[in-house]
């Protein structure tokens, strides 16, 4: 992270604002009105550096969606070093519906912090169709899904993940859900 001058935070500045980010994401996932006076208190910091890295309420959950979003992003490439195009993608889907559901315990908390219609939506579509398109693209290369599935495909076919209740039974739908969509995706591959 930079600060407005661009240059680089401080050590202990980064570890002040991490700390903020983790327990906004835990505090906020509780409670979506979670005083901001109070996640300042238990991340063991002032009013003053809780206010400095985040000026209100939006700018705080604008970051914790984007942190989770990036963390989601970023797991694509690292699955594909460690593992065979089609497992990379099956267990990012696992990963996606694991953000989904986190995304759901913060979606009134950004809904009440955020007035432009979309502004989640377009923070998150860049990092995450990137993924998507090199997951499906290892895995076209690879022979293991059909040829010519888009990033928008794949997102309209797991969109059912976002109507799955977080309250629930969510790891076992989801799991049938995207064990669907797999199985769809390599109906038709060459190497199948």
């Amino acid at each position: 992270m930079r600060q407005r001058n661009d240059a680089p935070l401080r050590s202990d500045a980064q570890r002040n604002r991490e700390r903020i980010l983790e327990v906004a994401l835990e505090e906020l996932t509780r409670c979506a009105d979670a005083p901001l006076s109070s996640i300042a208190k238990k991340a063991g910091v002032g009013q003053g550096t809780f206010y400095r890295n985040f000026p209100n309420r939006e700018s705080l959950v604008l970051e914790v969606y984007r942190y989770e979003v990036q963390q989601v992003s970023d797991a694509a490439a690292q699955l594909l070093a460690t593992r065979a195009p089609d497992q990379a993608l099956r267990e990012w889907m696992d990963r996606l519906a694991q953000y989904a559901m986190a995304k759901a315990g913060l979606a009134d908390a950004m809904r009440k912090a955020t007035s432009a219609h979309g502004t989640l939506a377009r923070l998150g579509h860049g990092p995450v169709t990137q993924a998507v398109a090199l997951l499906l693209n290892a895995n076209e290369e690879a022979g293991t899904i059909r040829p010519g599935v888009t990033p928008d495909d794949f997102v309209l076919a797991i969109a059912g993940l976002w109507q799955i209740d977080p309250q629930g039974d969510w790891h076992t739908r989801a799991g049938r859900l995207l064990d669907i969509v797999m199985d769809g995706l390599r109906a038709g591959a060459p190497g199948a």
